[in-house]
């Protein structure tokens, strides 16, 4: 992938960091509306509990979860970061895109089950609904955490890539050197002439 010119990275920089933060406050919004409905000894506050639920499942687990995903790896492919240069980049790629599986094959359907039974009068109390929100609050928080320390080294292809990119750096220079030290030679050794001009000496 080409290399992102610098407003446009900054642009999904901020879009990252933002439905990144989203997500995690969103899954702690859902952590304390699974503790209320599990505690509760209300049928009541249950179903508004788990009804609530559903609709932040509803309009804003997915988009999140996507574009959390989406913009990590527009940043990862389109800067030197890579994808699998670093250590701490490979698995927050990994423990994002697990969760964001998890919220589509588990998460959201939960929701809708113990929601439809809520509004159908019967809410049940399902402990279910506090472990999947605390599992993904403290996976968020851990990679908030890696992507502020970016822990680790590199990679295997990484420690190559960087040898790579050092070897063709250290030859650059040489050659710049060999060049201009060709030029003072030339000068040095050209009789009659200095070598800040080209006029005779004499």
């Amino acid at each position: 992938m080409q290399q992102l010119s610098r407003p446009v990275r900054r642009a999904v920089l901020v879009l990252h960091v933002a439905v990144s933060v989203s997500w995690l406050g969103l899954t702690l919004g859902l952590l304390a509306l699974g503790i209320t409905g599990y505690r509760t000894g209300s049928p009541g506050t249950a179903a508004v509990a788990y009804l609530a639920m559903k609709i932040f499942g509803d309009w804003l687990v997915l988009p999140l979860a996507f574009a959390s995903l989406v913009s990590g790896l527009v940043l990862s492919l389109g800067t030197a970061w890579g994808l699998a240069r670093h250590r701490w980049v490979v698995v927050k790629f990994w423990l994002t895109l697990v969760t964001v599986l998890l919220s589509v094959f588990s998460l959201r359907p939960g929701i809708n089950h113990l929601a439809a039974e809520a509004a159908a009068g019967t809410p049940a109390h399902d402990v279910s609904l506090v472990v999947a929100p605390s599992v993904a609050t403290a996976t968020y928080l851990f990679l908030t955490a890696i992507s502020v320390l970016k822990p680790w080294g590199p990679t295997a292809r990484g420690s190559r890539l960087r040898a790579t990119q050092s070897a063709e750096a250290r030859a650059g220079r040489a050659r710049r050197g060999g060049i201009k030290g060709a030029g003072l030679r030339w000068w040095g050794g050209k009789p009659g002439l200095s070598r800040a001009g080209s006029r005779r000496v004499g």
